[in-house]
């Protein structure tokens, strides 16, 4: 019997298997880490975009858009590096100001804070939350080709230069993450948010939209209406970084903030993408342990991924720890329906960021039986249609049989497709 380590939160749970029996989809070779000094060949060398140290002049004013605590981008050693070259170049440290682009999550707590940024970072320069729904912090800029209003937080106007730093990674209908995510919805008001995201539904065909999903781009209406209203920005400069299972960046593409975003996508989509000539009764999922299985709401993304490697009636092994919860105090309330049908009209009548969310989380307890091992309590488990169970070996006895199945180690970051 081989045995492998999955993750779980911050830990991980030993699964025994029997290599006949079940393949494991998405492991990666040994990434190295970049240096301190590879990233900064990087940083010098930018794609269709002068360095940022020609951009920023000395005496004006620096904002960096960075991510909140439900990603892993290695932010903190990226940030440590552009500070001191801004710094070296002749901006003065109250000149630069940093920003969690949280979208409609909760705010970066002081302890996240430390983590994220370093403390050296956050001891030296001033790091603030994005309010969405607070009205001070935010500005109309107009209107998508579509009408959806654009409003977006006033720091980004009141600074001569905004940075993106973000990490790239698949998004289960943005089609990656990164890039113009940290401007929309990182630091877009809940109207806007919502109005955005609103586009991955199909309400007349109650279904997710056609050209919306991981790994797409080009037609893409969600994408499309994030750049939309980034570009009533028009960062200076951005950086986007692919880290390994530790965290740890093993590449980075920055500059224009359009064009290296879609180099890192085209990038990851090369190394991330695993084709399967079949589907299996059974599925063992990890989101890869924490931050991605930090709630459910992030946490479902692992699950969508498993998804596309069962069988329709199979046995998916949910393995998510949610320490932080659901991920939204209200996120229960939608699933008081009978079934998914139900809460696609629920949405209808009056949508929401989340409840796209629930529907596609309930879509898929419908469709497979999804065996759950969270810090959940078991009601709220159930009521999401989610079996819930105490360990990964029980849950697997409870299948019986032998069937063929697949193991996913880092559910969130890798895409399946069926050839």
């Amino acid at each position: 019997m081989a045995q492998i380590d999955l993750k779980y939160g911050k830990a991980t749970i030993p699964f025994e298997y029997d290599e006949s029996q079940f393949e494991i989809l998405g492991l990666q070779k040994e990434s190295v880490a970049l240096s301190d000094a590879e990233l900064g060949g990087r940083l010098d060398d930018p794609i269709d975009s002068s360095p940022l140290e020609e951009i920023a002049d000395p005496g004006e004013t620096v904002l960096l858009v960075v991510p909140d605590a439900t990603r892993q981008t290695a932010c903190g050693q990226v940030v440590n590096l552009v500070v001191r070259r801004l710094i070296a170049n002749g901006t003065a440290p109250h000149e630069i100001s940093i920003i969690f682009a949280t979208g409609i999550h909760r705010s970066v707590t002081e302890a996240e804070k430390q983590a994220i940024l370093t403390p050296f970072i956050a001891q030296r320069i001033k790091a603030t939350n994005h309010g969405p729904r607070d009205l001070m912090q935010l500005v109309r800029l107009g209107e998508t080709s579509g009408g959806i209003p654009v409003e977006l937080n006033r720091a980004l106007i009141e600074h001569d230069h905004v940075v993106l730093l973000g990490g790239v990674s698949f998004h289960y209908f943005a089609g990656f993450t990164g890039g113009r995510k940290l401007i929309c919805p990182g630091l877009a008001s809940s109207k806007t948010v919502s109005a955005t995201h609103k586009l991955a539904f199909d309400y007349e065909r109650r279904d997710r939209r056609e050209g919306v999903g991981p790994g797409l781009l080009d037609g893409n209406a969600v994408h499309e209406a994030f750049m939309e209203a980034t570009a009533k920005i028009n960062p200076a400069f951005a950086i986007n970084t692919i880290v390994n299972d530790d965290g740890a960046a093993t590449d980075l593409f920055c500059g224009d903030w359009i064009t290296s975003h879609r180099t890192a996508c085209e990038k990851y989509a090369a190394d991330h993408t695993i084709n399967i000539v079949e589907k299996r009764d059974l599925v063992i999922v990890s989101c890869g342990g924490y931050p991605y299985d930090i709630n459910m709401i992030q946490a479902h993304k692992a699950l969508d991924s498993a998804a596309r490697a069962c069988t329709d009636g199979g046995t998916i092994v949910f393995l998510a720890e949610c320490s932080d919860g659901l991920g939204r105090a209200d996120f229960m309330e939608w699933f008081d329906v009978e079934d998914s049908a139900g809460l696609a009209e629920k949405l209808c009548e009056n949508y929401q960021v989340n409840g796209q969310t629930a529907w596609s989380l309930l879509r898929k307890a419908e469709q497979f039986d999804v065996r759950v091992i969270a810090a959940l309590d078991a009601v709220a488990s159930e009521k999401m249609r989610l079996v819930p169970m105490q360990s990964l070996a029980r849950a697997v006895a409870k299948v019986g049989g032998n069937q063929k199945g697949y193991i996913l180690p880092n559910g969130s970051k890798f895409l399946v497709c069926e050839s």
